[in-house]
């Protein structure tokens, strides 16, 4: 889904590709940040991010979603959630894997293999091959280029380095070392604003989160409810109901 157009087989152009992650990445950092209670994904994996007839990224399926911690009666707020472990082989942050923890940085684990799978076109897990190792072992090579996608076709490889250089860190073992999911917004965007004005031009709405105000109740019919009622949405405030998550609200 995230290597072709919509409407024919066309293979997507970088600039396509980046915009798709950057809708992604805004989208999750409305959750983390905008969201009023916040919540955690807790399942990006790219076949919940949903591309529209202009290819803009909507983030779905709340299914696995579970609230952001809340503040204690000492007014502090715990960094993770402890929860048993939920989520897709391949994208799972392993920190949260070994420990039932969950964090906003675990997201940004999840987000940065899809990241790693737009610029590549390898799937997380194949043949016993995991693409963040399989990637890390390219980067540290010196041969990044050799697992670009080929399908991209032309591409600047100066803004291919910096995002793929962002996946990576998106994808550390350790979670104090990812980015959070405003700085990997804001890293995006320098890269897409340096881009050529007739590129960025064919890509100019890159937002947001699915509108899924009409899910079922029941969380075993959250993801599909969410996909059948999925339309344009905004970060600055669609309201986000599944099965386990109350209705959420612009802060």
């Amino acid at each position: 889904m995230l290597f072709y157009t919509v409407s024919s087989k066309e293979p997507l152009t970088f600039i396509t590709r980046l915009k798709i992650a950057l809708g992604s990445a805004k989208g999750l950092m409305y959750l983390h940040n905008e969201a009023d209670p916040p919540i955690f994904h807790r399942d990006v994996k790219a076949s919940n991010i949903l591309l529209d007839s202009k290819l803009s990224a909507k983030v779905a399926d709340f299914g696995l979603s579970r609230l952001a911690p809340v503040p204690d009666m000492e007014g502090i707020v715990p960094g993770h959630v402890s929860t048993v472990v939920k989520g897709t082989p391949g994208y799972l942050d392993p920190e949260y894997f070994l420990t039932h923890k969950l964090t906003d940085k675990s997201d940004v684990y999840s987000l940065g293999v899809v990241f790693l799978e737009l610029l590549t076109g390898m799937h997380p897990i194949s043949h016993g091959k995991n693409i963040v190792r399989e990637v890390n072992l390219s980067y540290q090579a010196g041969v990044i280029f050799s697992i670009i996608d080929e399908r991209m076709g032309s591409y600047p490889s100066e803004h291919v380095e910096k995002f793929l250089t962002l996946a990576l860190k998106c994808c550390n073992d350790e979670p104090d070392n990812r980015p959070k999911m405003a700085e990997v917004v804001r890293e995006l965007e320098n890269i897409w604003n340096v881009m050529p004005e007739s590129d960025t031009r064919r890509g100019e709405s890159v937002t947001s989160v699915s509108d899924s105000s009409k899910a079922m109740s029941t969380p075993s019919s959250s993801s599909a409810a969410i996909r059948t009622s999925f339309v344009s949405g905004d970060v600055s405030g669609s309201d986000l109901v599944s099965g386990v998550i109350p209705s959420i609200k612009p802060r």
